[in-house]
């Protein structure tokens, strides 16, 4: 997609400070950005689709951090790494945008660390503990898979800075998706184990589909590309499942959260209002 559908200050990769940077020490995301609200825009539908999107990527870029120095090999881990800044980018993006929307004021800072877990509206898949390698890279499918088609569409938000966030997130979601997908043909048409791991790993994520449909009918979309690289893999489409109870969208979270949690914002918790 050429740049000129980004919002300028977003698109620009020489605008110092205002330029589509994470963790680089800049306080506002957004800055250089005009974040008025277009008068024909819900602010509280706009909110919330910034929130939900914004916990999906924060939890999912905590999982994914946590394979630092365990993943398989140096260079997954540096692979696994980059795809939880990219997340986390769009977190802070995101919240950003949130707060001016609300009409909170809130900062990504206080979206990330000062909610409790019934405050989150994450999907739950997300939060669930990493377990093996297989178990990441079909989550890793699913999600960045399903997150793809909600932030192509979008691209056509009449909000103007969200449909940026979201055309830089495409780029950066093609790749998450490119790079699970390989990994679930290496290991579906690998050895016997990493066969029997993988078939395992997408029969554990299939009955958390249900509710990544309920939260944005991507369905056709997860639908195609599943039974696009498990074909190539030599593994089937997981049978339908039903979703265990509850529903992330609505704060009603697993056991997982509140531990995972506790760990993201313990340092600011503990010292609120510190900087360093």
């Amino acid at each position: 997609m050429p740049d000129d559908h980004l919002h300028p200050s977003l698109a620009d990769g020489d605008g110092g400070d205002a330029r589509w940077a994470f963790g680089t020490g800049f306080e506002d995301p957004l800055h250089g950005v005009d974040t008025t609200l277009p008068a024909h825009v819900d602010a509280v539908e706009l909110a919330a689709c910034c929130l939900a999107l914004a916990d999906d990527a924060l939890i999912g870029a905590q999982r994914l951090a946590e394979w630092t120095t365990r993943a398989p090999e140096l260079e997954e881990e540096l692979a696994l790494a980059n795809i939880a800044l990219d997340l986390l980018g769009q977190a802070r993006l995101l919240y950003a945008r949130c707060g001016r929307a609300d009409g909170s004021g809130r900062d990504e800072d206080a979206y990330a660390y000062l909610r409790d877990p019934a405050d989150f509206r994450n999907v739950r898949l997300a939060e669930l503990p990493n377990g093996d390698f297989a178990f990441t890279i079909a989550r890793l499918l699913l999600l960045s898979t399903w997150r793809l088609a909600h932030l192509t569409r979008l691209v056509a938000s009449p909000d103007p800075v969200l449909a940026a966030i979201a055309a830089k997130g495409v780029k950066e979601l093609t790749y998450h998706r490119q790079y699970a997908a390989e990994w679930t043909v290496r290991l579906g048409d690998g050895t016997e184990e990493s066969h029997r791991r993988m078939h395992t790993a997408l029969h554990e994520v299939a009955p958390w589909l249900p509710e990544l449909y309920e939260a944005h009918d991507a369905r056709e979309e997860v639908g195609t590309v599943l039974r696009q690289v498990l074909d190539v893999a030599g593994l089937a489409v997981p049978p339908a499942a039903a979703p265990p109870p509850g529903h992330g969208r609505n704060g009603e979270h697993t056991e997982h959260l509140a531990p995972l949690l506790a760990e993201l914002q313990g340092l600011a918790r503990a010292h609120p209002g510190a900087t360093w």
